[in-house]
C-alpha cells in the first residue's frame, strides 16, 4: 500500500526518517518498475539545521521545493555527479526533508543491473544515495513529484522493524555544519532478517 501524503506531514523529522526504514521505495521510470527496502535514512531539520539546504531560511530555485507541503520529492545533483533523492516533510513553508541513503534492491533487478553496469545483485548496488538513484533511474526529472502518483512512491508492506535492529548515528559529509554535524539523525537498519 502506498503511504498517503498525510504520512509525510509529521513535524518530527528524525522520527519520520526512522519510521521509513523497512518501507519500500519504488520507481516507475519509462515503464520499468524497480525498487527495494529502505535501509538507511538521514533527517534534515530545515531552517535551524546547519546541514540543511534551507538553513537560515535560504530559498533558491533549487531549494524552493523544500518549502512545499510534505509528500513530494526533492532531487538534487551532488558534486555534479550523483542525484540524491529526498522526501520533503512537514507542513508547507517548513523545509524539513529526509534523504534516502540506502535500499536493499528487490524489484526490477534486471534493469537495476543494466543501469548500474553491474553483474551481481546485492546491497552494494544501492548502499549509497547516489547509487540508489542510479539504480532506480532517479534524476532531476523526478524532482518535485508527489509521492502518491505513478512515477515514484513509498510502500508500506507491514514490516515491523525492531528498535534493536536500528542504529542512530551522525550524518555523513556534513562536517561544515558545526555542532549540528553531530546530531544523531542518520538511521541504519540491520535489514538482513527482514529480507526473505
Amino acid at each position: 500500500m502506498k503511504l498517503p501524503l498525510t504520512y509525510y506531514l509529521s513535524d518530527d523529522v528524525p522520527s519520520l526518517a526512522k519510521s521509513l526504514l523497512g518501507k519500500y521505495l519504488i520507481t516507475n521510470i519509462n515503464g520499468v518498475i524497480a525498487g527495494g527496502m529502505i535501509t538507511e535514512t538521514e533527517a534534515y531539520e530545515g531552517v535551524t539545521d546547519r546541514a540543511s539546504h534551507a538553513y537560515g531560511g535560504l530559498r533558491s530555485k533549487r531549494t524552493e521545493v523544500l518549502y512545499a507541503t510534505g509528500g513530494c520529492s526533492y532531487v538534487y545533483l551532488c558534486y555534479g555527479i550523483h542525484y540524491l533523492f529526498n522526501i520533503v516533510t512537514n507542513q508547507k513553508e517548513v523545509p524539513h526533508a529526509v534523504l534516502i541513503r540506502g535500499i536493499f534492491p528487490m524489484i526490477g533487478i534486471e534493469e537495476v543491473l543494466i543501469r548500474t553496469g553491474k553483474r551481481k545483485v546485492g546491497y552494494a548496488l544501492t548502499n549509497g544515495p547516489g547509487k540508489l538513484s542510479k539504480a532506480l533511474g532517479i534524476t532531476l526529472r523526478q524532482n518535485n513529484i508527489a509521492l502518491n502518483g505513478q512515477q515514484i512512491w513509498i510502500e508500506d508492506r507491514e514490516i515491523q522493524c525492531m528498535e534493536t535492529d536500528i542504529i542512530s548515528t551522525k550524518r555523513v559529509g556534513v562536517d561544515y555544519a558545526g555542532p549540528d554535524a553531530l546530531l544523531p539523525y542518520r538511521f541504519i537498519l540491520d535489514y538482513r532478517k527482514y529480507i526473505a
